[in-house]
């Protein structure tokens, strides 16, 4: 249990760490000096200076560390917030190696199982809780975050209580290294790898839903279901381990990381170097695509193997402090690269010299996590596979089945049930909102007071821009999801999150009819929109939201009105980046007319308010009727919303 609270703080730690270094950036468009945060990943160097270990108190002293991080850092904003989870990230980077360290000096190897078996738990509350709360972690939103205060004061009463066990007698404090720092090396190298893949797609279910835009429940189920019963199965059958060869965790290994990357490339979209190739659909779900996903959910737990294997090899090779110091440090380094690496294949644009490199890199980022989660199964003597039955392994497997079908529930529970509309009505009102990935204009995360000014708006379809938040810079979130699910409307996510692009979403009151997604010429950060049809009062509405390029591309708009020539009932809405002095403006405008100026023909409206610099538009088929267009100024997002009433 002990084991398992900390892997789940640390998958909440680094995840709210890693996603408030990238707002620094997001909200600069730039490299924010607070990228110097990074250097908490590094603190295994501090082993350096304790040659002779860290003494149980210290251990202790450093878990409630890492879990007062935990508790504190949900309550503060972005600054904070990436302090202290920094902090707590620190802990547990520190914790592991000095863990490793101590268990070696007690030739502990059998607590390489209770490792494995922990982590396993530690992932399913993991998902649970993502799946409670529609894609975020239900535990650090609201009044739920008692779960946090739950769960950190378990973790305070077993450490205390272990402090009597973890000291270590003369002997076995300067017992020596049984093995090469090379072999140490690589064997933190693949625990940090194994613990980097978790983080990136499996701790939380909605990201690989979006790469695939895959059934999330079917998702959700395979994932814990077959999570719970290999970690069942091995903890609570002490031969499913030894009866594992090294040839068989090979295969199965290959096997998961062809799975993935079959998963990613079939889902990337392949973009033309000429404009002329655009506009480029996104294909349909192909049946390569659907089988590898399948086996990719399958094989999975694999990595739980691995990690259980490498830890055991670990603690028998006995590592110094330092060598143990020096393994985790360069490990730590590798997490920062691969942090880095993920989050530039959406960043590109904006990352000089190495960011080109990485557009359309995204299978590149999860192929070399995924070698070097393998690789270091070489280094695992065949000693490694014999293994010990978890004390309790009834109540063990019995509470990783119950987590599986509780998560199971909490998607059925909490999945949007969208109210059937009454046919005959005569009026649409429609909303189109750039929610900046869920932050306000001062930098702070905002779902639920984006969430209440889109509910008091009572629209009946909505364009979201930035809506990306399914992966690490985004704390892999679905703020999509949660949006729909809270206001129980359906809802179709844009581009396949493996594509690179800044996230554009359509909810809607009525059913989404048709919906596809195709992207445009882009020079830079990859663009795209969503087309779809709405049925309203026996009308049928032609819907298109989407998010130009900066500068707003006048190439990426004109392949939009290619698209929608000649059909009526157009509604095309989204952040454009042209403002109505544009040669874009003016060549939008020959097709479609702006809602903002059927109302407001002197481009003023009641108030007063004159906005000559706006980007954020929403055009109509010529002759649509409009009663109302308003800017919402308010400070939840970098941008207003536009609120269009349209009737026929």
């Amino acid at each position: 249990m002990l084991y398992a609270v900390l892997f789940l703080f640390y998958f909440q730690l680094v995840t709210d760490f890693v996603e408030a270094i990238y707002a620094f950036g997001l909200l600069g468009t730039g490299i924010p000096p607070e990228i110097i945060s990074v250097l908490l990943f590094f603190s295994p160097m501090l082993l350096f200076f304790a040659p002779r270990g860290l003494s149980g108190w210290s251990l202790v002293l450093v878990i409630e560390l890492m879990v007062a991080s935990r508790l504190i850092e949900v309550y503060l904003d972005t600054r904070g917030r990436m302090l202290v989870a920094g902090l707590g990230v620190s802990c547990f980077m520190l914790l592991l190696p000095a863990i490793f360290w101590y268990l070696g000096r007690k030739k502990s190897t059998s607590t390489g199982m209770v490792m494995g078996a922990g982590l396993a738990l530690g992932l399913a509350l993991s998902i649970l809780f993502r799946a409670m709360g529609s894609g975020l972690d239900i535990s650090s939103i609201n009044w739920y975050q008692v779960i946090g205060w739950v769960l950190a004061v378990l973790v305070s009463i077993l450490s205390f209580r272990l402090v009597g066990k973890l000291q270590l007698s003369e002997g076995e404090t300067q017992a020596r290294q049984t093995t090469g720092f090379g072999k140490v090396l690589g064997l933190s190298f693949g625990l940090v790898a194994t613990l980097t893949m978790l983080y990136f797609a499996f701790s939380a279910p909605n990201v690989i839903s979006r790469w695939t835009r895959d059934d999330y429940l079917l998702i959700v189920a395979v994932l814990v279901l077959t999570l719970g019963l290999v970690a069942a199965l091995f903890t609570s059958r002490p031969r499913s381990l030894a009866m594992l060869s090294p040839h068989i965790v090979w295969i199965w290994n290959l096997l998961f990381l062809l799975a993935l990357m079959v998963t990613i490339l079939v889902n990337q979209t392949g973009f033309p170097v000429e404009p002329g190739g655009y506009p480029v659909y996104e294909a349909q779900n192909s049946p390569w695509g659907v089988f590898s996903l399948r086996v990719l959910l399958l094989t999975f737990p694999i990595g739980l193997i691995d990690f259980t294997l490498l830890a055991r090899e670990l603690i028998a090779a006995r590592p110094a402090p330092r060598a143990v110091a020096g393994g985790f440090t360069l490990g730590s380094l590798f997490l920062v690269v691969m942090v880095f690496a993920h989050v530039f294949t959406t960043t590109y644009d904006y990352i000089p010299v190495v960011g080109p490199f990485f557009r359309n890199k995204f299978w590149l980022v999860y192929l070399i996590v995924g070698v070097i989660m393998i690789t270091p199964l070489f280094l695992v003597d065949r000693r490694a596979y014999t293994t010990h039955q978890v004390e309790k392994s009834e109540l063990y497997a019995g509470s990783l089945l119950l987590l599986g079908v509780m998560a199971i529930g909490a998607v059925l529970l909490t999945s949007a049930k969208p109210t059937p509309q009454q046919d005959e009505r005569k009026s649409l009102r429609v909303f189109t909102y750039n929610i900046q990935q869920g932050y306000s204009e001062a930098g702070l995360k905002n779902y639920d007071d984006q969430l209440e000014l889109i509910r008091s708006l009572d629209a009946d379809i909505i364009g979201l821009q930035e809506s990306d938040t399914n992966r690490i810079a985004g704390g892999n979130s679905d703020i999509v999801r949660y949006f729909a699910d809270r206001l129980d409307m359906y809802s179709y996510y844009g581009p396949k999150t493996v594509n690179g692009t800044f996230g554009i979403a359509l909810l809607s009151r009525y059913p989404i009819q048709n919906p596809e997604t195709f992207y445009m010429y882009s020079q830079g950060e990859q663009t795209a929109t969503i087309k779809a049809q709405v049925v309203v009062g026996g009308e049928t509405f032609n819907l298109y939201n989407t998010h130009l390029g900066n500068g707003g591309p006048i190439v990426q708009q004109e392949a939009i009105l290619g698209e929608l020539a000649g059909e009526s009932n157009v509604i095309l809405m989204g952040d454009f980046n042209f403002t109505p002095d544009g040669e874009q403006y003016e060549l939008t405008t020959a097709m479609l007319d702006d809602a903002w100026m059927l109302v407001w023909p002197e481009g003023r409206d009641a108030r007063g308010f004159n906005p000559d610099q706006r980007i954020d538009h929403v055009f109509l088929t010529p002759g649509t009727q409009v009663s109302e267009a308003r800017y919402i100024l308010d400070p939840q997002s970098d941008h207003p919303a536009l609120v269009v009433d349209i009737h026929w």
